[in-house]
């Protein structure tokens, strides 16, 4: 009897065993086609998604894991594949924070601080897919991760109907235990999307990543100025000048470098042609 019984819950264990193998490997087909390990076949897309991770292991070493995400970040950005980092990530504890520390790191090594979008809801990885889609209004980016975490994703990206392709960063050596550990990942996912038809935890207002402005080759010799940088631009003036002193429609306002925002004269047919500073660059790179 108790020999019948151990060979069943044997039996059982090698079928729930092999089911597992299975829809992990089910999950890797499905997604291999929306996967790219070049920067040179990765497809052009507005916006890139960095998966967050620790910087450091609990015993102070640095986490190869996302090391390897920042330089492909650096990679897709400075090729031009991508033209706004969105970094995802958990921000649970004051003195834990994904999403600071990657900006940190990115700014360092060259990034434009305005291509930098934050998002301190990501704390599990259906959360980051889902509030890019559904928080910050794209459907159609790039995921920076390494693979076996690419094939998680872009499976919830594909159940979701969001559009999305991934950038494989390289992994460190030995990730045997990590492998192991992903298999119980995606049979979490699996259930979260099928089972319990899960959300993330937070979701909020829809905070759309702006659009790149760019001018026709023949157009105007002055580049464009969105309305929320000429708002912030005639708060700057307005801060800077005394009490007594009023800012109107008529009023020339001045960027922080000097140059007009708004160049109005006091006639009633003039235009206004305003002006935005030339980006600053850094040309460190990363260590």
């Amino acid at each position: 009897m108790i020999k019948r019984l151990l060979t069943g819950l044997f039996a059982l264990v090698m079928l729930l065993g092999l089911t597992a193998i299975g829809l992990d490997q089910w999950i890797s087909w499905k997604t291999a086609p929306y996967i790219y390990d070049t920067v040179s076949q990765l497809p052009k897309r507005q916006v890139g998604v960095v998966l967050g991770t620790s910087k450091y292991y609990r015993g102070g070493e640095p986490n190869q894991y996302y090391l390897y995400r920042i330089q492909g970040a650096l990679n897709a950005y400075n090729s031009g594949k991508v033209s706004y980092l969105l970094l995802s990530g958990d921000n649970a504890l004051q003195s834990y924070n994904e999403p600071r520390t990657m900006r940190r790191d990115l700014i360092k090594n060259g990034v434009r601080p305005s291509d930098i979008v934050l998002d301190y809801a990501g704390f599990r990885t259906l959360d980051s897919i889902v509030r890019t889609r559904k928080v910050f209004d794209t459907n159609d980016f790039i995921i920076i991760t390494q693979r076996f975490h690419c094939e998680r994703a872009l499976f919830i990206a594909l159940q979701q109907g969001i559009q999305a392709q991934c950038f494989a960063v390289p992994s460190p050596k030995n990730i045997l235990s990590i492998r192991i550990r992903e298999v119980g990942a995606r049979l979490a996912a699996l259930a979260d999307l099928y089972l319990f038809n899960s959300e993330p935890h937070f979701l909020g207002p829809m905070v759309p990543i702006p659009s790149r402005a760019e001018l026709p080759k023949h157009g105007p010799t002055y580049p464009a100025v969105t309305p929320e940088q000429l708002v912030e631009l005639e708060n700057q003036q307005a801060k800077r000048l005394p009490s007594s002193v009023s800012v109107d429609a008529n009023t020339t306002l001045e960027a922080p470098d000097g140059s007009n925002a708004a160049n109005s004269k006091k006639t009633p047919n003039s235009a206004t042609k305003p002006e935005v500073p030339p980006p600053t660059t850094d040309s460190e790179s990363m260590p």
